[in-house]
């Protein structure tokens, strides 16, 4: 007899496999396995407290099932960093929101999304919004959406402009903020004025090609830069998705990093 969780409950078992657990169950063949958060087609053996979820194709399983499907893809120890986490992010353009969604995807369990502006077709290029979010403001949109990605993260919003008046109220429970601005002058705000905490920010990365210059370096005991550090956005070298997915995801990265290794604080 061993104990395991099936669908988020306890359960003991005498069955030593998928299959035979399903057979105890009385479950129909096309149910679906979710073992430790991967769908399995396989026959696997069950270890004590393994955890396993049965969910049917195209159905949207209940809340606590489902929060127990995206957690167990994370081990214990990084579930255990994430819940306690709170990230600022700082501008919602092709950074911004590249970096809050898939920081909502790995199950962080606090964002803060701060910015000013609305959604315009221009941004479609790069920014993951879509058209009925033109108008919106980013703030909005992109709680929204997270909404729609992983309905256990709890988003805050300030529909704002950042100045060195406001900034540390702004992300006062923030550990690690990401600054994904697209001006100098708000990068240096965020480097020279945010106090006491890890900043992961982005410098370079326009243009197409050479994936591999983007890079994440660390300046300073809590700055981390991502990017070439040269590639400025302009015409005929605008910004463009893939370059600054990859600019953003190398930020979501490392702050992930930093949040697992307990590091969340400048």
């Amino acid at each position: 007899m061993k104990t395991i969780k099936v669908n988020a409950k306890p359960y003991q078992t005498n069955a030593n496999d998928l299959n035979s657990l399903k057979f105890e169950l009385n479950l129909k063949d096309e149910i679906i396995a979710i073992y430790k958060g991967f769908a399995v087609s396989e026959n696997l053996p069950i270890n004590e407290n393994d955890s396993i979820v049965f969910i049917t194709k195209n159905q949207i399983p209940p809340n606590d099932i489902l929060q127990e499907m995206m957690s167990a893809r994370n081990s214990p120890e990084v579930n255990l960093a994430l819940k306690s986490a709170k990230v600022g992010i700082a501008g919602l353009g092709g950074l911004g929101s590249s970096v809050a969604i898939a920081l909502a995807r790995v199950g962080v369990s606090y964002l803060k999304l701060v910015d000013f502006d609305t959604v315009d077709p221009s941004n479609l290029n790069r920014q993951q919004y879509f058209v009925n979010d033109i108008g919106k403001f980013k703030t909005e949109a992109l709680k929204d959406i997270i909404s729609q990605i992983n309905p256990f993260v709890k988003v805050e919003i300030a529909t704002i402009k950042l100045d060195e008046n406001n900034i540390n109220e702004v992300f006062s429970e923030c550990g690690i903020v990401a600054e994904c601005f697209d001006n100098q002058k708000s990068k240096a705000m965020i480097i020279n004025f945010l106090k006491n905490k890890m900043i992961v920010a982005a410098s370079g990365m326009a243009g197409y090609g050479n994936s591999d210059a983007i890079k994440t370096n660390k300046f300073a005991k809590n700055l981390y830069i991502c990017g070439d550090l040269k590639t400025e956005a302009k015409i005929g070298n605008g910004l463009m998705a893939p370059r600054v997915g990859i600019c953003a995801m190398h930020q979501a990265n490392k702050i992930l990093e930093l949040l697992i290794n307990g590091q969340e604080n400048g």
